[in-house]
């Protein structure tokens, strides 16, 4: 470099600016060359999933959680007090109206009956020998032989027996009630709960409740509606139409549906939660559904016959609208405003903008706009669309980790990324 300068130092004027012209050109090239951007790759063409929007009947269903209850509970009490000598029953058993299940020691009771009856013999057998003295001696006072005032007395004797004998009667009626009592039958048939006292236990009357027993067939349904869906029941069905109710188990066999219908609306909303109770009436022949249980609800209000549906994640919702992305042709697609209706499972109503029968997009909107190119990705198997967009996404970052090692993704390896400054040794 030294040489360079002492040989340029000693060159004539006019070569010198010369060759000065010369370097700072060469060095201007240099640097714009350097500056220079590289060309930009172009964007891949967007590869979207797209579904049709079909047309048909939509029934108008409104979801509720509900709980199972029996049609009929009874906790099974004692009428009479005394020892429980047997229990005809165990837990869980099926039982039918009139059964006998309980058993109460029915020795006193018999013998409060006997004396009882014992009592009512004795007064009939007075009330027997007072009218016939009443009898005879309305025949003497005829005659003259007995004074009115005896004949009245006779008279007032034989009605103190008559009263008397009733009285035995019901006596004789209570005494035999409570023996009856004392054999414990089913008043409705159903599956019995857990029984709560065992034989030999001591029964108190009307106090301890021996078992439960519910009545599974049928049973009904209790679930509460939105006060602006029991508006809109109003609207489509009134209050005395028999609606269909779907019945689904929370837990368990999800597939399996059990039918019923609304048989109860409640006359006042419930100011707290702003819903409606409502209870259906399921057949429940196969006693799928148990009291307690929690379900979810279909109350199905109406049928929309033509109907137009897309899937839910079709749609999207801006500041300035709704829209969705239909497939033009093959290769491009087109923005059309529409108007959202109900939803319904995994699907929107849309109440204007599409006609049926659409190709719309349903995966990859955000990368799309008005008219643009797109690549419809083959039909695969539930998950399989997710699993394509992962493997893309991979590629990408095997482009950005390339085989040399390179952390910048330009080729070169990571070491050769910075270059050194000019005239120092790195």
């Amino acid at each position: 470099m030294l040489a360079k300068n002492i040989g340029l130092r000693f060159m004539r004027p006019s070569t010198y600016r010369a060759a000065r012209f010369v370097i700072a050109g060469c060095i201007a090239a240099t640097t714009m060359s350097a500056c220079k951007e590289k060309p930009r790759p172009q964007r891949s063409t967007p590869v979207v999933s797209a579904k049709t929007a079909m047309k048909g009947p939509l029934p108008y269903v409104v979801t509720a959680n509900g709980q199972v209850e029996a049609s009929r509970t009874v906790s099974v009490q004692s009428l009479v007090s005394g020892m429980l000598t047997n229990v005809a029953i165990t837990e869980g058993d099926e039982v039918r109206a009139g059964q006998v299940i309980f058993q109460i020691d029915q020795r006193p009771f018999q013998s409060v009956l006997d004396r009882v009856k014992g009592t009512l013999a004795r007064d009939e057998a007075i009330l027997a020998r007072t009218r016939a003295d009443s009898v005879r001696f309305a025949g003497l006072a005829k005659d003259g032989y007995i004074t009115k005032q005896q004949l009245d007395q006779t008279f007032s004797d034989a009605q103190s027996a008559g009263a008397t004998v009733a009285a035995d009667r019901a006596q004789v009626q209570s005494a035999q009630l409570d023996l009856d009592n004392t054999t414990i039958r089913a008043p409705i048939g159903g599956r019995t709960g857990q029984l709560t006292i065992k034989a030999g236990n001591l029964v108190r009357a009307q106090t301890d409740a021996l078992i439960t027993i519910n009545e599974l067939r049928p049973v009904f349904v209790r679930f509460s509606v939105a006060e602006r869906d029991f508006a809109e029941m109003r609207t489509r069905a009134g209050l005395d139409k028999a609606l269909t109710v779907s019945v689904k188990p929370n837990v368990g066999d999800s597939a399996k549906v059990a039918t019923g219908i609304l048989s109860f609306i409640n006359n006042v909303v419930d100011q707290t939660t702003g819903t409606v109770l409502l209870k259906a009436r399921v057949a429940n022949d196969d006693r799928g559904l148990w009291p307690g249980q929690f379900v979810t609800v279909g109350l199905q209000l109406s049928i929309d016959s033509n109907a137009v549906t897309v899937p839910s994640e079709a749609v999207v919702t801006t500041a300035a609208g709704s829209f969705v992305y239909i497939v033009a042709d093959s290769s491009k697609v087109k923005r059309v405003p529409v108007k959202i209706g109900r939803q319904s499972g995994g699907l929107l109503k849309i109440d204007s903008g599409l006609e049926g029968g659409e190709q719309v997009v349903i995966e990859g909107q955000n990368r799309l706009n008005d008219g643009a190119k797109i690549e419809l990705r083959a039909a695969t198997t539930a998950g399989g669309g997710r699993g394509g967009r992962g493997g893309r996404g991979g590629g990408r970052g095997g482009r950005g980790g390339n085989d040399s090692g390179s952390a910048n993704g330009s080729g070169k390896p990571a070491g050769d990324s910075i270059p050194a400054p000019k005239g120092k040794t790195p």
